[in-house]
């Protein structure tokens, strides 16, 4: 299969997606929220898959997260931007130029050392918002809804809109970072994990491999928390704090790494585990949902993808074995 009809299947298969989450959307308007705030998340998550494929655990990936958040409140409330069009990559941008700043030094380490690294700097993040009264302080500040196209739908962009505009995007972003993990850059990091040593030898750069895949996480940090902020339409420093980071490995190890699917389904499988374990465990939902969640690691170690992954192996098998599916 050449690269032209891989790239038309994975194009279809993200719109087949997109247009799933649409239909359950509407045809259950009370997970409307659920599922924008889950797939918000999920960006973070893919994000952190990139790196993990690399073998580097970020636990800060929170600051970014924060940054895209506080970065729409602030444009706002200081600058008067109200168009989601401008606020979206306004967001993504300022999260992308920190993470390109602060690679140049964390791209150097490896193992605990970059783990550690980038929890300091979500963590330092954190402890400056909270001592910033200007910025609400611990308590953080609402955001107002945008507009749109100028207004051209509508004077503002209600929560069903931000639903629609959060599938759809996503879609996007499914079918562009299935094309990277498929490119040189995106085949490096696996590489880089297994051996970097050799992927110097044979001429390519590992440092600015992983520079660029924290850049890139970073972006896709800063627009999940542009479009939870503006799903939620609140910022706090909790954003960047360490939980917070935690959680969205957490979504990345249960989803899966073999591609850029697996974090949208761990993050829409912990959203919804976390939902109902709330509505009909209220006094005891964080041990329904702690055991949920160990019994998901234990019985699936490589994700929930890894399911697809299994039943696709299998169709291959039965395929290879049938006598028609055998060379003559």
């Amino acid at each position: 299969m050449n690269k032209t009809n891989i790239t038309l299947k994975q194009g279809m298969i993200a719109l087949v997606i997109t247009v799933a989450a649409l239909i359950v959307g509407f045809g259950l308007p009370s997970w409307q929220f659920l599922i924008t705030v889950a797939l918000a998340k999920g960006l973070v998550a893919l994000g952190v898959v990139l790196l993990l494929r690399s073998g580097l655990a970020s636990f800060g990936q929170g600051l970014y997260y924060c940054i895209g958040a506080y970065g729409v409140g602030m444009a706002m409330n200081y600058l008067d931007w109200r168009e989601t069009v401008i606020l979206l990559p306004f967001a993504a941008a300022c999260a992308a130029l920190l993470a390109w700043v602060l690679g140049f030094l964390l791209a150097r380490y490896r193992d605990i050392f970059f783990a550690m690294l980038s929890l300091a700097l979500s963590m330092i993040m954190y402890g400056l918002l909270v001592r910033n009264p200007s910025l609400g302080g611990s308590d953080g500040f609402n955001v107002h809804a945008p507009s749109f196209m100028w207004g051209a739908f509508a004077e503002t962009l209600s929560r069903p809109g931000v639903f629609v505009l959060t599938v759809v995007l996503v879609g996007f972003v499914l079918w562009a970072m299935q094309g990277f993990l498929r490119s040189r850059a995106g085949r490096l990091g696996p590489a880089i994990k297994d051996n970097e040593i050799r992927v110097e030898y044979l001429g390519a750069s590992a440092y600015r491999n992983i520079h660029l895949s924290y850049v890139l996480a970073a972006a896709l940090a800063g627009l999940g928390g542009a479009l939870s902020s503006l799903s939620i339409g609140h910022v706090d420093p909790e954003l960047a704090f360490w939980t917070t980071s935690g959680e969205f490995i957490f979504i990345a190890v249960l989803g899966g790494t073999r591609n850029a699917y697996a974090p949208f389904l761990g993050a829409l499988s912990l959203e919804l585990i976390r939902t109902l374990a709330y509505q009909y465990a209220p006094n005891t939902w964080q041990i329904v949902m702690g055991v949920s969640m160990l019994a998901l690691i234990v019985f699936l170690p490589g994700g929930l993808i890894s399911i697809l992954n299994r039943r696709n192996a299998a169709a291959t098998s039965n395929d290879s074995s049938s006598p028609t599916g055998a060379r003559s």
